[in-house]
């Protein structure tokens, strides 16, 4: 599979394109700095997923996208991710790319009954008011794209090993943690998988 990544070189994404290239597929990532996304087997195109043209060039016959797009400072108001993914959207519908994947964060939406309290009552209204705000902006676009999306909301990122064990958690139970290993197999997972297609949900190893 023709596969485009965005946030190709943040914590995540680099993990996703290892991933993706070591499962076979075709991998295209559209950084603002080439150089520092030189991989073997890996198409480097540059540019910058908040210009329309660049985005819309580099979607060119790709089969689906993995967006990994986050901002720097989460707590700070910002609309980075909408904007990119208005952006992926109208190029997928002008390209005629369906499956996308995405990472959001557990707190946006519905997602937030799966969180420990202490992580609804401090994490997400301090550190994380800005992001999860344009995050929530981000999958309102994605759920009114008609495209085959799967949205990831994991909880805390943590480095580390990919354990194997992955869970997507019901209504009623409680997410901690994953690595950002494991969510990264688990989205290239999604790239051939039905079962979570058009459903955001908490992604963790405990």
């Amino acid at each position: 599979m023709k596969v485009l990544v965005l946030g190709a070189n943040g914590g995540t994404g680099r993990l996703v394109v290892e991933r993706a290239v070591e499962m076979g597929h075709e991998v295209s990532v559209l950084v603002r700095h080439a150089g520092l996304s030189s991989r073997t087997g890996v198409r480097v195109i540059e540019g910058d997923a908040l210009n329309a043209e660049h985005v819309l060039r580099a979607m060119h016959q790709q089969d689906a996208v993995i967006e990994c797009i986050g901002g720097n400072a989460p707590w700070m108001n910002q609309k980075l991710e909408r904007e990119a993914m208005q952006n992926i959207v109208a190029a997928m519908k002008e390209s005629g790319t369906r499956r996308l994947l995405v990472v959001s964060a557990m707190g946006v939406a519905d997602s937030a009954r799966n969180s420990p309290w202490w992580y609804q009552l401090f994490v997400v209204p301090t550190f994380l008011r800005g992001i999860i705000a344009d995050k929530k902006a981000m999958e309102k676009i994605v759920r009114e794209s008609s495209l085959d999306w799967i949205i990831a909301r994991p909880p805390i990122l943590t480095y580390g090993a990919a354990t194997g064990d992955v869970k997507v958690l019901g209504a009623r139970k409680t997410g901690h943690v994953i690595t950002r290993a494991d969510l990264a197999n688990w989205l290239v997972e999604q790239l051939e998988s039905e079962s979570h297609v058009g459903q955001a949900v908490v992604v963790v190893n405990s």
